[in-house]
């Protein structure tokens, strides 16, 4: 039997040493200072994109993966035999789905390549594809990962506690006004991404405490004492109330798996420093 590969771009912000050990194939973004483009995770690291940006004073912006930079990866595993299965950022958010679709088109023998559009971000599918990766090392068919890949989507929950409106203005997605205006209440938005794989806003609050207890109060009532995996991310050298933030949740939840993760740069780029990223996933089906 052929061995799966899973395959995914760098806004699942899957850390390096995960991927190294679970042999998880990664496709880089681009995160563009103006003229200066940088591989997302490869030639641009979490830390160093934050102190960048702090002192760049406008907005960095991102640019998704061509069909060829897919092609070059799936070409080289199939030749070798491999299964693959290839798990995108929403098609909702960035043309990377569509790229590595073009990709796949690209095959003389597209049949051992899969891929999916998670309908989601960073680690909430950066979690998936861990799984996913794991059960492809310990020997489970390509049907059965994409079962569990597929339960994990749909019972996915993930919400962005956002610390300043600046960059959902700079980005288009409030207006000015909105933003001076939040700003000056200490609005907090909580984002979340809906099954299409939009992100909308969920919710506000005054001040990041009424933020994180309202996103525990709905987690508490939906999950109520199901065993969960959680994973809180941050941005690098922005940990302000991360871990007051998953200390809220240990106590209100029957938390079984907990790990930590951070928000890479073209993530970063659109939610901005100081973003908090809660994700959980029901561990029984």
């Amino acid at each position: 039997m052929a061995s799966v590969v899973l395959v995914t771009d760098s806004t699942a912000d899957i850390p390096r040493a995960t991927r190294e050990r679970l042999g998880i194939e990664m496709v880089p973004l681009k995160v563009n200072f103006g003229e200066e483009s940088y591989l997302d995770n490869i030639e641009l690291e979490p830390a160093e994109f934050y102190k960048k940006l702090a002192g760049f004073g406008k907005l960095a912006t991102s640019s998704q993966p061509s069909p060829a930079d897919f092609h070059e990866v799936y070409q080289r595993l199939t030749d070798a035999g491999h299964e693959v299965i290839s798990i995108q950022l929403s098609s909702a958010m960035s043309g990377t789905y569509q790229s590595a679709t073009i990709a796949k088109s690209m095959l003389d023998d597209d049949s051992a390549v899969t891929i999916v559009d998670s309908k989601s971000a960073s680690f909430g599918y950066g979690h998936i594809v861990v799984r996913a990766a794991e059960l492809a090392q310990a020997g489970a068919s390509k049907a059965d990962i994409l079962a569990e890949v597929e339960r994990m989507r749909s019972e996915l929950r993930l919400y962005f506690l956002v610390d300043t409106l600046e960059y959902l203005q700079k980005g288009g997605r409030i207006g000015k006004a909105s933003a001076v205006l939040g700003s000056l209440l200490n609005i907090k938005p909580i984002l979340s991404i809906d099954k299409e794989g939009v992100v909308y806003p969920f919710d506000k609050a005054r001040g990041q405490k009424r933020a994180m207890a309202r996103i525990a109060e709905v987690l508490e009532s939906d999950l109520k004492t199901r065993p969960l995996s959680l994973v809180v991310a941050t941005t690098p050298g922005y940990t302000d109330g991360a871990e007051e933030m998953a200390e809220l949740l240990k106590s209100k939840l029957n938390v079984k798996e907990y790990a930590e993760t951070e928000i890479g740069p073209v993530i970063g780029a659109h939610a901005g420093p100081g973003t908090i990223g809660i994700f959980i996933f029901p561990l029984d089906s």
